[in-house]
């Protein structure tokens, strides 16, 4: 995945997600599944949002993202709070210590489309994270990259940002690609922001495997921001694992 450059300074423009909502769920899935939950990893963090709501709630936060135009937006959010943002690759970074949980939101593991970088990150996840640390992320799955996304074009309009959204996917490989133009209005003119990204299709029975090779154990899967066993249908997959060492 490339690192995201002109796209970092309207992302928070066009993610249209109740961060306070997924920041809800995850401290219940701190709280039905760990002793403590103190020092927690965001991996890729974007623009902080979720670091900086769950930093507000008293965990002390790590946001960990590739682009640095992105974490350049995180840290105007900060303020005063002890965030610590690293810029880093999520499929080859280092930590100073340990963490009680690692967390990873809006389908950021999709992106890693090399299962061998994938193995390598759910490893070191397993590397950093305490006995009986948790790590949390959801993937969109595989019905909804095939089938929703699939090889559809979307065109939208939010607020003043016009843009198209095409999609090729390869059954073959499963992976999806994006290529996304907005053109953002700049007084009486609009300018183009061209972006190209990739996400993978894992279905949840590859991916537990992978965890489990990890040496993570997985506690459960859920649809979406619930804790109701996914469908055929769901979009979003939601894992919980634990380091039981």
């Amino acid at each position: 995945m490339k690192s995201y450059a002109d796209f970092a300074y309207i992302y928070d423009r066009l993610i249209d997600e109740n961060y306070n909502r997924w920041a809800d769920y995850i401290e219940e899935v701190f709280r039905r599944y760990s002793e403590k939950t103190s020092l927690v990893l965001d991996l890729a963090c974007g623009t902080g949002t979720l670091t900086t709501i769950l930093a507000k709630r008293g965990y002390d936060m790590i946001g960990l993202d590739i682009s640095p135009d992105m974490l350049s937006i995180a840290e105007t959010k900060r303020g005063s709070l002890p965030i610590r943002y690293i810029c880093n690759d999520m499929t080859d970074f280092e930590l100073y210590g340990t963490v009680d949980a690692v967390i990873c939101t809006l389908d950021g593991i999709n992106y890693i489309t090399d299962t061998k970088k994938l193995k390598k990150t759910f490893s070191l996840v397993k590397n950093y994270l305490n006995p009986g640390g948790l790590f949390v992320f959801d993937i969109n799955s595989k019905y909804k990259i095939s089938k929703i996304l699939g090889n559809n074009c979307f065109v939208n309009e939010h607020g003043n940002i016009f843009y198209t959204w095409e999609n090729i996917y390869s059954p073959k490989t499963g992976v999806c690609t994006y290529q996304l133009t907005f053109f953002v209005q700049n007084g009486e003119t609009y300018d183009r922001v061209d972006e190209l990204q990739k996400q993978r299709a894992y279905s949840q029975k590859s991916m537990e495997k992978m965890l489990s090779q990890s040496g993570l154990t997985v506690l459960g899967c859920f649809d979406g921001l619930s804790f109701s066993p996914p469908d055929k249908k769901s979009e979003r997959l939601m894992l919980v694992c634990k380091n039981i060492c």
